[in-house]
């Protein structure tokens, strides 16, 4: 395993980071349990989770992805061989019932959010506390136009960074750092933290796949010219591109199969992407799902990948696309397809 530095941090993180969003729904605390296992036994030591999770959310099981991952930590321990990342949400009218109304990444629900967090990890402190999406409205999950859309009760982003800084300072906090954000966003937290003292992000997490390479306009020079290195998430686009989901199958336990909010991975742009790529894989003799995770790890603006799986053979196979360097004409191969079908599940 190789790893990276987290932006200015002074921390090393594995170039693999174990996401979590299906312990609570799709895997059980035992399961959870065994994914943590095996990915510290095979050098991950970076993982990521939010106060929201597991995804769908619900009210029946928010809060269960950092339960799960706290139970984990205390019958383990060794809290300091791992980078645990956790994230508050952002503004929001659905999440009413992890606190009181309204959701919005202010002093109020940052404070109450990462106590709650810290109670349910389990731990003293979390490594890389990020903000899960703006609170602007602004271009992300998704929507690829600008809109301005001003809002009047908008959270202004010294507030966000002010209260985060409180909780540095507090030791609750080692780090902070960005999801879901825009050029413009990082580039004003980065301002911010130079003119007032405030701590500096560490890392954008944001989608990033062969489906999805919009963080290649915009936020690639900004992550390598400030050190603000992607985390990339859905780097499987949500498994499509593990080619499972070919020829119209449709596996019982397959996230696209179970939950009806990611049909962007299942349009006729997608489904054409898709196998396309999963050719290329064949032609050459590789698995699709390994391919498509070597492309994002060879990234240079790429600080780590987040993988998830909901079995321990996908974990496997996943853990070992990081050894798999893609020859060239592989890389030839997917511009080609990138150039025919760019983007078409942004």
């Amino acid at each position: 395993m190789q790893y990276s530095p987290l932006g200015h941090s002074g921390l090393s993180v594995s170039r693999l980071c174990l996401g979590t969003m299906t312990f609570g729904e799709q895997n059980t605390e035992a399961e959870a349990h065994a994914q943590l296992d095996y990915a510290l036994a095979h050098g991950i030591n970076f993982i990521d989770a939010a106060e929201m999770y597991p995804v769908p959310p619900r009210r029946e099981t928010q809060g269960l992805t950092e339960a799960h991952i706290g139970s984990w930590l205390k019958a383990r321990g060794g809290r300091d061989r791992v980078i645990v990342a956790s994230k508050v949400s952002g503004r929001s009218t659905e999440l009413s019932y992890a606190r009181p109304f309204p959701i919005r990444p202010d002093r109020r629900n940052i404070e109450a959010a990462v106590e709650a967090s810290l109670r349910r990890l389990q731990t003293d402190y979390i490594d890389l506390y990020q903000v899960h999406w703006p609170d602007r409205s602004t271009n992300f999950f998704g929507r690829l136009g600008y809109q301005s859309q001003p809002q009047a009760d908008e959270v202004p982003i010294e507030e966000t960074l002010q209260a985060l800084d409180d909780l540095r300072r507090a030791g609750k906090v080692r780090e902070v750092g960005v999801s879901n954000e825009t050029p413009w966003g990082v580039l004003r937290y980065l301002a911010l933290s130079e003119q007032r003292g405030l701590p500096r992000v560490a890392s954008v997490q944001n989608p990033y796949n062969l489906l999805n390479r919009v963080f290649e306009i915009g936020l690639a020079e900004i992550a390598v010219r400030e050190q603000v290195g992607l985390l990339a998430y859905s780097p499987l686009a949500m498994g499509a591109l593990s080619g499972k989901y070919r020829h119209g199958a449709r596996p019982p336990q397959g996230r696209l199969t179970r939950f009806d909010r990611f049909k962007r991975y299942s349009t006729p742009p997608a489904v054409k992407a898709v196998e396309a790529y999963a050719q290329i894989a064949e032609r050459h003799g590789l698995d699709p799902a390994q391919m498509a995770l070597a492309f994002v790890l060879r990234q240079p603006f790429l600080t780590s990948a987040i993988i998830g799986a909901t079995t321990l053979e996908q974990l496997a196979a996943n853990i070992d696309a990081a050894e798999l360097t893609l020859p060239e004409a592989v890389v030839e191969a997917i511009e080609a397809v990138h150039a025919a079908e760019p983007n078409p599940c942004p």
